[in-house]
């Protein structure tokens, strides 16, 4: 099982889509895979679907009281970890608790033959909780947008992998990912060439095709469910390629 944590600090990057489009592709061929949803915003988990989860059900306990993981969701054929707003109260409990970052990787320990791949999606924070998903990870997939808050982001990102690398000196960014770019912007173009010449290993721009995202995200669905025969589709086969390469899953064509 190898473990990836979705994390920007910023928000707006596209890590939520990431981790629900490329965890459900993966799943769909041929990998175990769980999602686990740190942010009380919940996204990830409104956007599978999912309404009116109790606490129980999230990391709450498992952050506060180094429990054992809650039985997961299934949804899409996908293992769930949910949220909700409530999770928040976990930042102020989990400071001055001794190994408390790591309690979701001890937590995950008994499940690792059980799944593939784990997909965390991090809060847009440097956050108790977002230490907490890195205390989990073996690997950072980094969503960056093409945009000049990207670039502002650049200095912070930087910063917190430090701070994570304290946590986890093996700890390593597996793949940044360009997103909302559209090639008909000269602005566009042009971070991306400054992201290309900063940051590696990077894969492909994920290009800004709203429409599809924001219904599926209404409809609680990932796209392949949603619009399987859409150019969003196609773009998250291609993500979801190089995901697999940069965390070296075999998985089906």
């Amino acid at each position: 099982m190898i473990t990836a944590t979705v994390f920007n600090h910023a928000g707006g990057a596209g890590k939520t889509s990431v981790t629900r489009d490329v965890g459900y592709e993966l799943s769909k061929r041929g990998q175990r895979v769980l999602l686990v949803d740190l942010d009380p915003q919940a996204n990830l988990t409104s956007w599978l679907g999912i309404r009116n989860v109790s606490l129980d059900r999230t990391v709450f306990h498992v952050a506060v009281e180094g429990t054992p993981l809650p039985e997961p969701l299934h949804v899409f054929g996908l293992d769930l970890i949910p949220s909700q707003v409530d999770l928040a109260l976990a930042e102020a409990q989990m400071l001055g608790q001794p190994g408390a970052h790591f309690a979701l990787a001890q937590a995950l320990e008994p499940v690792a033959q059980k799944y593939d791949v784990v997909l965390v999606d991090s809060p847009p924070s440097i956050g108790q909780l977002a230490i907490l998903g890195a205390g989990a990870a073996d690997r950072l997939l980094v969503p960056i947008p093409t945009r000049a808050k990207g670039l502002d982001a650049m200095p912070g990102l930087q910063k917190a992998t430090s701070l994570y690398r304290r946590l986890r000196r093996d700890l390593t960014v597996a793949l940044y990912i360009p997103t909302l770019y559209d090639a008909r912007r000269s602005h566009d173009r042009e971070v991306l060439e400054v992201l290309r010449q900063h940051l590696s290993p990077m894969s492909e721009p994920m290009p800004q095709r709203e429409a599809v995202w924001l219904d599926s995200n209404s409809a609680g669905e990932p796209v392949g469910v949603y619009a399987p025969s859409s150019p969003v589709y196609q773009d998250v086969q291609r993500l979801t390629d190089e995901v697999a390469q940069a965390l070296g899953l075999e998985i089906q064509a």
